[in-house]
């Protein structure tokens, strides 16, 4: 197989087109959220839906399911919250402060920013793989999580630990040649970009609106979100 031609096309036409339905498909998703309209308040509110929304952020951003006090997460679930908050942070630094996907969107923006050290970036790249392991034997084992896992849990597990886990093998040089990973890593990114709209990992951009949504309505009844 000639892999120079397959990662051509993956990074070509492919990502074009993958990122096309994915810029679409979320746009549209958001549009029909946005068509919902919000409901006529019919009783006059206590206190600001501005505050409630902003404290209902600050809280999402700065308490972590690192700390064990809050909400007793740990007599709930520990591995989720744990193995589920080491993938996302690192997957976060991995996207967003790796010098290699910065420059990807710098060419989508036209505009970039400072990034991590590879080191960092590395470490917590194994991290989130390592979690995604740990979630998914978790999903595997779990009665509960077994029962309400269908295909499409599965597959958001597969179509976001292919390109992080080809990624790192990419970095590493790791069993096959560079080209066959780059090419394989773009494979698995683009098939991910597509999936996404019609996923469940949408909610990445959805937790703003539902941060917004409950903070603004706990704000008015002057209540902490």
């Amino acid at each position: 197989m000639n892999w120079t031609a397959v990662l051509e096309f993956a990074r070509g036409p492919f990502f074009k087109v993958a990122l096309l339905v994915f810029i679409a498909g979320m746009a549209y998703r958001i549009a029909r959220i946005i068509m919902l309209g919000w409901k006529k308040d019919r009783v006059p509110p206590r206190g600001s839906k501005v505050e409630g929304a902003a404290i209902s952020f600050l809280k999402g951003i700065l308490i972590w399911p690192f700390i064990p006090w809050v909400k007793d997460t740990f007599k709930r679930n520990p591995i989720i919250y744990i193995a589920g908050g080491l993938f996302h942070l690192g997957l976060f630094v991995v996207l967003i402060l790796g010098t290699a996907h910065m420059l990807v969107w710098k060419s989508l923006l036209g505009f970039g920013w400072a990034t991590l050290p590879l080191p960092i970036v590395d470490w917590l790249a194994a991290v989130a793989i390592v979690a995604m392991i740990v979630l998914f034997i978790h999903r595997l084992t779990n009665p509960v999580m077994r029962l309400i896992s269908g295909w499409p849990e599965w597959l958001n597990l597969l179509f976001v630990f292919l390109p992080m886990v080809t990624g790192y093998m990419m970095t590493h040089h790791l069993f096959f040649r560079y080209e066959v990973l780059f090419s394989l890593h773009m494979l698995s990114v683009n098939v991910m970009l597509i999936w996404i709209p019609i996923s469940r990992i949408s909610h990445f951009v959805f937790y703003f609106f539902s941060k917004a949504i409950h903070g603004a309505d706990f704000g008015k009844r002057s209540v902490s979100p």
